[in-house]
């Protein structure tokens, strides 16, 4: 009678196997499951030993447990609901232009569980030192975009993730004194083997109408001249000075956030460069008003950006003298344009300059064919990251797509348009992403999540190809942009993970910062 309560629970094809054994069976006693009636308190310690061998160990598909499981906990019962809730998704569907979003969706609650329970992973690193030159840009990073080769994608979202620092040190404290020098400010970096040795800061030009003080006289930080807009590190660690083939130097400068600066940006005029060079390939240098001030304006207690990048650069280079260095600016929407000013700046500040490489994100147009060409000629590599739907990047200027601008730059009509006031020209190599591709934003995300630094590394980090869907085993936690831009992100998603972070929260397990994408 016993034996005939278990073979229904078995597969049919395996029910031979207890015919044959079924005397076996009946003689011998289970440990967890005693012939003799236990008493009631040994019941419960039974059950728990049996959830706990449930839980260690995976079940054997060729040898079936010949043990009687008579009750079922409520974890399973959870988990095998969310299970059929899950496979009856049909991601594929919904997507139907790409089969990465099925690939990428968690197939079973409690695996999308244990991810929201883990801490962030990152890639692991491979060593560079054999071809660091071509990923800092020596060869214009041929071959290495399209389809994007995994070591430049870990390197261009470390240098994302050294801006996102460079925000968050700012957003803590962006508060300056008006009556004294600032202090140093601490920068959490996100790769601990470089060190800050130096704090940036822009000065505005220009100031508010004192009408705006008696309209609106709470603003504080939003309306002071000079802020802090980033800082100078250099890696110290020698095994990723071995990793990465030489000792890194890295300039990191956040975007806009102040009310001066805004109207900084809106000075959209191209004016002369100081001690530019004679016009090259015939044309002037030129860059926009704003930005230039900016970089040049010196503070009543703080140096120009100009001045203090200068000058801790050429002490790390005079420090580190004999070793292999690099020079890599690195910014985000204003900050990218500044770092163009400061690779320019730094190309010609000493006899021996290290390679120097700007990797921006969402930048703006900075300057004319000129500054263009001075750039090139300078040997200054940038790489600019750049949405596709991201129209910061179509401004200041007349907007036209970079393609256009290329086909005119030789005709009658381009030399036209580079005769204008607002004849603007992006420079570098282009590395373009997509917001639609991504299975996680929505296909009409607005303005800002399209301009968002961290909607733009998490685009880098699925970017395979320009003719592929998202990769499946991205690596980047969706945490952050799922708090910061919850309105963009598909509903399936932020419904998913609020219900799961719940839950997780309930068994006592931390979820803060750790929500690692679905791979």
């Amino acid at each position: 009678m016993q034996a005939m309560q278990i073979s229904p629970t078995l597969p049919a094809q395996n029910l031979h196997l207890f015919e044959a054994k079924r005397a076996s069976f009946n003689c011998q006693q289970s440990p967890l499951n005693p012939t003799t009636k236990p008493r009631p308190s040994l019941t419960r310690v039974h059950l728990s030993n049996l959830e706990k061998i449930l839980q260690k160990q995976t079940p054997d598909p060729i040898k079936p447990d010949p043990q009687p499981v008579t009750k079922v906990s409520n974890n399973e019962s959870l988990e095998a609901k969310g299970r059929v809730l899950l496979e009856g998704l049909n991601l594929a569907r919904i997507w139907r232009e790409t089969k990465a979003a099925e690939e990428m969706s968690p197939r079973h609650l409690n695996r999308l569980q244990r991810l929201l329970s883990k801490t962030e992973e990152y890639s692991p690193r491979n060593s560079l030192a054999s071809r660091w030159r071509e990923y800092h840009g020596s060869r214009d990073w041929v071959g290495l975009l399209d389809p994007l080769h995994e070591n430049l994608r870990r390197e261009v979202v470390r240098y994302g993730e050294f801006v996102q620092a460079a925000y968050h040190a700012f957003h803590s404290d962006p508060a300056m004194s008006t009556v004294q020098a600032p202090l140093p400010r601490h920068v959490a970096l996100p790769d601990r083997s470089y060190k800050v040795t130096k704090s940036l800061y822009a000065t505005s030009s220009v100031g508010l109408p004192r009408w705006v003080d008696e309209v609106a006289p709470d603003l504080g930080w939003m309306t002071q001249r000079s802020s802090w807009i980033g800082y100078v590190a250099v890696c110290e660690d020698k095994r990723e000075i071995q990793r990465m083939g030489r000792r890194d130097i890295v300039i990191a400068l956040r975007g806009t956030a102040t009310c001066l600066e805004w109207a900084e940006n809106f000075r959209a005029p191209l004016v002369h460069m100081p001690e530019s060079d004679d016009p090259i390939d015939g044309q002037q240098p030129k860059v926009e008003c704003g930005f230039l001030s900016l970089y040049k304006t010196r503070g009543d207690h703080v140096p120009s950006l100009g001045e203090s990048v200068i000058e801790e650069v050429k002490r790390l280079i005079e420090l580190y003298e004999g070793e292999t260095l690099s020079i890599t600016v690195t910014g985000h929407s204003l900050g990218a344009a500044l770092a163009l000013l400061v690779g320019d700046d730094l190309s010609t500040c000493a006899s021996q300059v290290p390679p120097i490489a700007v990797f921006s994100f969402g930048g703006p147009r900075v300057g004319n064919r000129g500054f263009a060409n001075r750039i090139n000629k300078n040997n200054v590599k940038v790489l600019r990251i750049v949405n596709n739907q991201d129209v910061i990047t179509r401004v200041p200027g007349v907007p036209v797509s970079e393609g256009l601008d290329q086909k005119l730059c030789n005709t009658s009509i381009g030399e036209m348009l580079n005769n204008m006031p607002l004849a603007y020209s992006h420079v570098g190599t282009e590395l373009r992403v997509d917001s639609k591709m991504s299975p996680f934003l929505k296909p009409d995300a607005d303005v800002a999540c399209c301009h968002d630094l961290e909607a733009y590394l998490h685009l880098v980090d699925g970017f395979l190809a320009s003719n592929c869907p998202f990769r499946a085993n991205a690596k980047r936690s969706l945490a952050k942009l799922i708090h910061e831009q919850s309105s963009n992100v598909k509903k399936l998603y932020t419904n998913k993970a609020k219900a799961l972070t719940l839950n997780l929260e309930r068994k006592g397990l931390s979820t803060a910062g750790c929500l690692p994408s679905p791979t």
